[in-house]
């Protein structure tokens, strides 16, 4: 079963679209709805159950503000780059994937919360 992320992306004029990711599978839209439709047209059966988790996209002790800000610049960035046949630079490139990591690590951490502990 794959992990699904969905992230705010926000462009220069501070518009909103939603990233999903799913290992190395991902896709946008005008919404989280939309993009995880998108994403889940790219999985296999077997990789996508129906568990889903939403959150809000607001700060948290597992993704911070500046993380959520920098990640979002960094995702506007990258469009812009791609748009113009470009890469960003390796070091903004590096940073965005260790934030993209981070984020899923939230989410992961996130779920957990959510879920009963097991009983030994």
């Amino acid at each position: 079963m794959a992990t699904v992320s969905i992230l705010p992306i926000y462009n220069s004029s501070g518009e909103k679209t939603y990233r999903a990711l799913a290992g190395n599978k991902h896709s946008f839209g005008k919404t989280a709805g939309q993009a995880l439709d998108a994403l889940t047209a790219q999985l296999e059966d077997t990789e996508f159950s129906t568990l889903l988790v939403i959150q809000s996209f607001k700060p948290d002790g597992f993704f911070s503000a500046k993380q959520q800000e920098q990640l979002s610049e960094l995702m506007s960035l990258w469009r812009l780059a791609r748009d113009q046949g470009q890469e960003l630079l390796p070091e903004q490139q590096r940073e965005l994937e260790q934030l993209v990591e981070a984020e899923l690590k939230a989410a992961t951490a996130r779920s957990a919360t959510l879920l009963p502990e097991e009983k030994s």
